[in-house]
């Protein structure tokens, strides 16, 4: 509707109103992101990572009359970024304002530190304050800041929310290794299997991304304008700047990418997106087929009844948290793709199409972490429905023409006669209609088959033939610490 003269502005009021549902209607699930991927949190890390490099500057001894600081010059430092708060960030966007530059910004703001009255005698030497942005260009800070932030918020927030649910699924996997449960195919019934063995399958898929996403290798970069250490050489030639700025490098936790052009080549995160996402298509397919047990009756959605349904039919209980999680996990793995693509590419040296791109990192990780919350809600409020399970099952006895045929099959190669064209018998008997226990035990009988084949033939049920279903979903069920190694 289009804005009508004399109405309040939502735009103007204060505290501002969020335009994205992330920092509004969830912003409970997503705060955890905030601390690391939010644009203050950027600020905060730039700093911090100035402020690193100028402490190591000064450790290495790279340029000749650098002072080694002291105990309390040191700490004073490292204090500037461990009490950025509000203030801070308004500073920041003050200076930022001035120089329309945001790297330049923190620059200056640390300065104002070194400057202060308030800093110790040592930092307010003469001449010292140069050593900040000492031969970094602002690709040197900004690669370094968001593999510190991105490695933080991955490690810390995403990962654990989403080895918790590989964690959930396994769970459930092993209490119902044993209920046997007619499988779909093509959403035709076919050879029974176990509802545990299915979600095992579920667990399985995730844990394995959850091991490639836990060994991502962070790289980064602070080798100056285009990756030739000009500007470092140039101040002093003797010093072994490849060595001082992998120690550093080394020294924030991340692997040191030796050639680079102005930036870090990004590959690293589109390696991480890109496997993010990959877990994020396996979730939807978790919630999907969730939703569709839970239609099939499979599933009892029997906790948190208090809740409404439907606004008209008292008697619905729907599957929202899965159909939420369907739809977050699609953006999610959209901006990841879009975000893995672009970065990879920048023209010759340098362009700035990567600056906007990872200002999304967060947006996509919160709409990932989203959905893996719903999910995990989803199936917290279920009830197996073992009887529901079973009833299905019962009604597909035509499941047993395979094993039927199967043992034909080998009774014809071990010489017994008239075994001809089992699969043929036994598709003229059973497609295309429902076939019960006593259709196909009176066809057993009337084959021939030796008598121990006839008589375990006889005795199969659907619920008997799953084959090694409970015994895989027991022996290789992932568990939580399998999701870690």
């Amino acid at each position: 509707m289009p804005n009508v003269t004399g109405r309040i502005r939502l735009a103007d009021l204060d505290p501002p109103i969020a335009l994205g549902p992330l920092d509004g209607r969830y912003r409970a699930t997503g705060a955890n992101l905030v601390d690391d991927l939010s644009e203050a949190a950027l600020g905060r890390a730039r700093i911090e990572i100035e402020i690193a490099w100028f402490i190591h500057l000064t450790r290495t001894h790279a340029l000749p009359g650098v002072p080694h600081l002291s105990p309390q010059s040191v700490a004073y430092l490292q204090a500037i970024p461990d009490t950025f708060g509000s203030a801070e960030i308004a500073e920041l966007a003050e200076v930022e304002r001035e120089t329309v530059h945001d790297v330049k910004a923190v620059e200056y703001f640390i300065r104002r530190r070194l400057t202060s009255p308030a800093a110790p005698a040592q930092l307010r030497q003469p001449g010292l304050a140069e050593l900040v942005h000492f031969g970094a260009t602002s690709e040197d800070i900004n690669n370094l800041a968001y593999a510190v932030t991105v490695r933080h918020a991955v490690e810390s927030v995403w990962l654990p929310a989403a080895r918790g649910l590989a964690t959930a699924l396994g769970d459930l996997a092993r209490e119902h290794a044993g209920v046997a449960m007619v499988a779909r195919t093509h959403g035709q019934p076919a050879t029974p299997t176990t509802l545990g063995k299915e979600l095992a399958v579920m667990a399985y898929r995730l844990t394995r991304q959850l091991r490639r996403i836990a060994g991502t290798a962070y790289l980064g970069k602070i080798s100056g304008a285009t990756g030739t250490y000009g500007a470092h050489v140039a101040a002093n030639p003797h010093a072994d700047w490849p060595e001082i700025a992998r120690t550093f490098v080394e020294s924030l936790g991340l692997t040191w990418n030796p050639l680079t052009t102005q930036i870090e080549s990004h590959d690293w995160q589109a390696e991480l997106y890109s496997d993010i996402a990959r877990f994020n298509r396996i979730a939807h397919n978790v919630a999907t087929d969730f939703w569709t047990y839970i239609s099939l009756g499979y599933f009892a959605q029997v906790r948190g009844q208090g809740t409404v349904g439907s606004s008209t039919m008292p008697h619905k209980v729907n599957p929202i948290r899965f159909e939420n999680a369907e739809a977050n996990l699609e953006i999610a793995s959209a901006l990841l793709d879009t975000i893995a693509a672009t970065l990879v590419t920048s023209r010759l040296q340098r362009d700035l199409t990567d600056s906007t791109t990872q200002r999304n990192i967060g947006v996509a990780l919160g709409h990932s972490l989203l959905a893996i919350d719903n999910i995990r809600r989803g199936l917290a409020g279920l009830d197996v429905n073992a009887a529901a399970i079973a009833r299905d099952l019962d009604s597909a006895w035509e499941v047993l023409a395979e094993p039927i045929q199967s043992a034909m099959r080998a009774a014809a190669i071990a010489g017994v006669p008239d075994m001809e064209n089992p699969y043929e018998r036994l598709k003229e008997l059973t497609r295309g209609r429902r076939t019960d226990a006593a259709t196909l035990r009176r066809f057993v009988a009337g084959l021939g088959l030796p008598d121990d084949d006839a008589a375990r033939l006889t005795a199969l049920t659907p619920a008997t033939y799953t084959g090694l279903a409970e015994y895989l979903a027991r022996q290789f069920t992932p568990d939580s610490e399998d999701c870690i190694s």
